[in-house]
């Protein structure tokens, strides 16, 4: 069996996927962007060892904070772990808010094949950067990032694009969605963030912005990219944190708009008085959905 386990940034994912894999025996595989990447967890909300209750975790912390890793790698990777895990008769929880990471794992989602790609040794960082912008681009990667240039230059050179043919699943699977009223989810995500302030958030993005590192998952991670103006003193940090706050917002309103209309999901209410109603109410419309799919 496969679960997938989706909603919007802080809606009570992690917790509910332990829960699950300790009712169904399953192993969990990270369907979070950023999550996949080592350094990366204050500001990722990543899972601890200890909330991992010994529960075997993949696709967290496989890549590091320089190296891109695209939608193209994670379908790779998480079919690679999900077949090998079902070849096992083991069941399997995917949870996380990238819902894109989801439908290119579980749906047809095809990529034209890459060719052999050129590792430009013969141009210096400033060529590469002159020769994306001779396609009238700007270049989305920092001068430094050599690796996430030359990326960028193949793709350009080789048209290389994504298909994204059709809609139709290579798995049988239920997705299970958590949510809550707006106004509540605005609240857990503002205290969220103030807490990721308190238990060190400034400290571990501070590291990557002293090593003069600027890759694509600074640059779109929420959390990271808000503060490498404030340590420029260019805003406040108050204006920082208000940033996160905002990003993270919309966010969310981003999240459920993917997962309403590429996925289909069944939502749930969390209940933050009492999560183990909701863990029984999803375990019950689970057990059921087994008993309707034919032999």
């Amino acid at each position: 069996m496969i679960i997938v386990i989706v909603g919007p940034t802080g809606v009570g994912k992690t917790k509910l996927s332990i829960e699950l894999a300790k009712q169904y025996h399953a192993e969990i595989i990270n369907a979070d962007s950023m999550q996949v990447y080592k350094e990366l967890n204050i500001g990722t909300a990543k899972i601890t060892e200890i909330e991992k209750e010994n529960i075997p975790h993949h696709l967290f912390d496989i890549c590091e904070v320089e190296d891109p890793y695209t939608v193209y790698d994670y379908q790779k990777d998480c079919r690679s772990v999900l077949d090998h895990l079902l070849t096992q008769n083991k069941n399997v929880i995917i949870v996380g808010g990238t819902g894109l990471y989801i439908k290119a794992a579980l749906y047809n989602y095809k990529f034209k094949e890459e060719p052999e790609l050129s590792t430009y040794d013969h141009l210096s960082n400033q060529q590469l950067v002159d020769q994306i912008k001779s396609y009238q681009i700007k270049p989305s990667a920092h001068i430094n990032n050599r690796k996430r240039l030359i990326r960028e230059l193949n793709k350009l050179e080789n048209h290389l694009t994504t298909e994204k043919k059709g809609d139709q699943p290579l798995y049988d699977f239920h997705i299970i969605g958590l949510t809550t009223d707006r106004e509540n989810l605005y609240n857990i995500i503002n205290d969220r963030v103030d807490n990721m302030i308190k238990n060190g958030l400034l400290t571990e993005v501070k590291t990557f912005y002293d090593r003069n590192i600027y890759p694509k998952s600074i640059q779109t991670g929420i959390g990271y990219k808000e503060l490498y103006p404030y340590f420029r003193n260019e805003i406040s940090l108050e204006e920082a944190i208000a940033r996160i706050k905002k990003n993270s917002r919309h966010y969310a309103k981003r999240q459920y708009t993917f997962f309403n209309h590429q996925l289909p999901v069944k939502w749930f209410e969390t209940n933050y008085q009492n999560f183990t109603e909701t863990i029984a109410e999803i375990i019950t419309y689970l057990e059921n959905s087994k008993k309707e799919i034919p032999d």
